[in-house]
C-alpha cells in the first residue's frame, strides 16, 4: 500500500496544443496541509481539474491512496473521499447555516426526504459539531443570503467537510475577505488539517504565511520548486517569477533585507520613514552588486511589498557573517530611532530585543544601550 495520499506521475494537459500542465510530478502525505501559489496561467486551476477528474490529462497518472483515479467520474472520485471548495462560495442562500449543513450532511435523502423529513438524531449532533468548527453557531438558523463572504466560504467548508472527504481540495478561500475574515478562514483551515489532508490554491501571500507548513509552486505547468516559506521567498527562480526580472541580489542579501524589515514590519506594516531607511542604506550597500541604485532601490522596494517573516532565533545560521549582522543591528538601530518617542513597549522595540539575541553579537559590537540613544 502506498504512503502517500496523492502522487501525480508526470502528467501533462494540452488544449488544443497549449500545455496546461507540462509533465508535472507532484506527492503529498497523509495529514499533510499543502499550498499551491504561482502567478496566473500557472496551471493551479488545471491540477485541482485534473484530481477532480473535471479535466482528463493527455499524459501522465493521477493516484489517490494508490488508486489511479484516471478516466474515473467526477462523481466517483468525490465518493472516494475527494473534496473540493470553488472560489466562489456555493451555499443554497435561502436555506439557514442549519440546513445548508444539513443537506450536506445526509446525501442519502430522496427529494421527498429532503423537503419533508426530520434530521435524525446523529444527523442533528453531527451539524452542532460542523456549527461550531466553522463558527457559525450563533448563526445556524440565519439564511445563508444574510451572511458576509467570509462566513459564506466558512459555511461551504463545513458542507465540504460534511460529506467526509479524505482530501480537501480548497481553491483561493480568502479572495475579497477582511483581514479579520482572511484569519478565521486560516483558522478553521489548521484546525481541520489536524484531521484531513488539505490543498489550498491562493494568490494572497499573507494569508499562505499563516496556514504554509509547506509550499509548492507552480510555474507554466511544472513545479518549479517546494519549501517551506523561508525557503520560498529567498529562492531566486521564484523571485524572477514573481517579479518578472531574474534578482540582482544574492541569496545573503536577501536575507539581510528581509530580517531589517521584520523589525519595521512587527507592527503589521512598514512606515515610509522606515521604508525609505531600509532602501536608502541598503541600495547603497547592495551597489556592488553591479545594479543601477535607482533600479536596485526599486527592486528592493517591489521584494519588500510581497512581505516578510523572519525567525529572529536562527539568525547566526541565517547571516553567518559578523559584518553582515551588524548591518542589520545598525539599520534595526535606526528604525527602532523613529519611534523612540512612543511609548514602550511598541512593537518595533520588541522586535529589536528579540533580534539582538538573535543576532549573538560581542557586546563591543552593539553601540547603543537599550534607550536607543
Amino acid at each position: 500500500m502506498t504512503s502517500k495520499i496523492l502522487e501525480i506521475q508526470d502528467l501533462t494537459v494540452s488544449f488544443d496544443g497549449f500545455r496546461a500542465l507540462n509533465h508535472l510530478t507532484f506527492s503529498m502525505n497523509p495529514g499533510e496541509l499543502r499550498v499551491i501559489i504561482g502567478p496566473n496561467g500557472a496551471g493551479k486551476t488545471t491540477f485541482l481539474d485534473v484530481i477532480t477528474g473535471k479535466v482528463q490529462p493527455t499524459e501522465g497518472r493521477v493516484l489517490f491512496q494508490g488508486k489511479d483515479i484516471r478516466k474515473i467520474p467526477e462523481y466517483r472520485i468525490a465518493r472516494l473521499g475527494v473534496g473540493r471548495k470553488f472560489q466562489t462560495p456555493r451555499v443554497y442562500l435561502n436555506l439557514t447555516v442549519a440546513e445548508n449543513l444539513d443537506l450536506a450532511v445526509n446525501r442519502k435523502k430522496s427529494v421527498w426526504g429532503t423537503l419533508m423529513g426530520q434530521a435524525t438524531g446523529a444527523e442533528q449532533r453531527s451539524v452542532g459539531g460542523l456549527l461550531e468548527t466553522i463558527g457559525l453557531t450563533p448563526k445556524a438558523h440565519l439564511a445563508a443570503a444574510l451572511l458576509s463572504h467570509g462566513e459564506k466560504q466558512r459555511l461551504e467548508i463545513g458542507m465540504l467537510v460534511a460529506q467526509s472527504p479524505t482530501l480537501l481540495l480548497v481553491d483561493e478561500p480568502v479572495a475579497g475577505l477582511t483581514d479579520e475574515e482572511t484569519e478565521n478562514v486560516g483558522d478553521l483551515l489548521l484546525a481541520l488539517a489536524e484531521s484531513h489532508s488539505i490543498i489550498v490554491i491562493e494568490h494572497d501571500m499573507e494569508f499562505v504565511r499563516q496556514i504554509a507548513r509547506k509550499v509548492t509552486v507552480l510555474h507554466q505547468g511544472s513545479v518549479l520548486c517546494e519549501g517551506n516559506m523561508d525557503q520560498i521567498q529567498n529562492d531566486p527562480k521564484v523571485i524572477e517569477v514573481y517579479l518578472g526580472e531574474a534578482p540582482s541580489l544574492s541569496p545573503q542579501q536577501f536575507k539581510i533585507l528581509r530580517t531589517v524589515a521584520a523589525v519595521a514590519a512587527a507592527d503589521g506594516k512598514i512606515s515610509e520613514t522606515e521604508m525609505a531607511i531600509i532602501l536608502d542604506n541598503l541600495s547603497q550597500v547592495f551597489k556592488g552588486s553591479g545594479s543601477d541604485p535607482q533600479h536596485l532601490r526599486q527592486e528592493l522596494q517591489d521584494y519588500l511589498l510581497q512581505g516578510v517573516e523572519v525567525d529572529f532565533a536562527n539568525l547566526t545560521e541565517e547571516i553567518p557573517k559578523q559584518e553582515d549582522r551588524e548591518l542589520v543591528l545598525r539599520l534595526s538601530q535606526e528604525i527602532v530611532a523613529v519611534h523612540r518617542q512612543e511609548p514602550e513597549p511598541f512593537w518595533e522595540w520588541q522586535a529589536y530585543q528579540e533580534l539582538l539575541r538573535g543576532l549573538n553579537l560581542p557586546i563591543t559590537a552593539i553601540s547603543v544601550d537599550e534607550d536607543g540613544d
